[in-house]
């Protein structure tokens, strides 16, 4: 497969699903942070949704904490989603609105105390094009990621990063020579800094930097090294961006899904 046949259809999206949360231990004492829901829906089917709105089909989740939580989700995906008519007396059923999208999705546990370099080490096997995704399964974004792709396979390099604005934790203040405030916003983006947004694209030989040996940190030595090497290219997303962290993050979430124009869903 050349750059020039590359399609999302084509390339595998790898969410890292394996962590425990422990800011959010109001909800994932019982269940794994991906699963942390936002409108009635887990986030990691948001995310998923995000991808497959561009032509991605292909996912392969990692699990490790409560990872069976996730496994039973799957298994009855369509119960979940579809409207559903039971016939009572002969125990009958269909589904009506099917909207469970054409998706393959391998669900691999990398063990529950691993950490993100060595859940994707675990699920190398299961890579089979030249390049992937790589996500969170706790951010949302409107980043274009058939977009992202392509800049990609242009610039050659072995991997992409979304670079997005963090939002300040704390309201802005503009203040004038005489001590009067001239103006306040609340949770402003930096517009004068990027940080790491969680979407990665990579070639697959990224995944010879991994250790086979050592429980390692996706973002501390390969990442590092690569960005040494000068082999990470960072695409500039200027949008909407958000990580659930916090309750507080899942409530803003939440909050921006009900007003009905979740810049994630297109």
């Amino acid at each position: 497969m050349t750059k020039q046949t590359v399609t999302p259809a084509d390339v595998p999206v790898v969410i890292l699903a394996g962590g425990r949360g422990t800011r959010l231990m109001e909800e994932t004492q019982v269940i794994p942070k991906p699963m942390v829901s936002i409108g009635g829906k887990p986030i990691i089917l948001h995310i998923m949704n995000h991808y497959s709105s561009y032509g991605f089909r292909k996912f392969i989740i990692c699990l490790g904490y409560k990872g069976y939580v996730i496994k039973d989700y799957f298994l009855d995906l369509l119960k979940h989603t579809s409207s559903l008519v039971v016939h009572s007396r002969s125990g009958d059923y269909e589904y009506h609105q099917e909207t469970v999208s054409d998706w393959d999705v391998s669900l691999i546990e990398t063990g529950e105390h691993s950490l993100t370099g060595t859940r994707l080490h675990h699920v190398g096997g299961h890579i089979d094009a030249p390049v992937f995704c790589l996500t969170y399964g706790d951010g949302l974004s409107d980043i274009p990621i058939d977009e992202e792709l392509r800049y990609h396979l242009e610039h050659g390099k072995t991997g992409t990063v979304a670079a997005v604005h963090p939002p300040s934790r704390f309201g802005r203040l503009d203040i004038g020579a005489d001590g009067q405030v001239q103006s306040f916003q609340e949770k402003v983006k930096l517009h004068h800094d990027y940080i790491n947004g969680g979407f990665f694209v990579f070639n697959k030989e990224f995944l010879g930097r991994l250790s086979s040996t050592e429980n390692e940190s996706l973002e501390s030595e390969p990442l590092t090294r690569l960005a040494k090497d000068g082999q990470m290219q960072a695409y500039l997303h200027e949008g909407f961006w958000k990580c659930m962290d916090t309750m507080r993050d899942r409530e803003d979430l939440e909050k921006i899904y009900e007003s009905g124009k979740a810049p994630w869903i297109i």
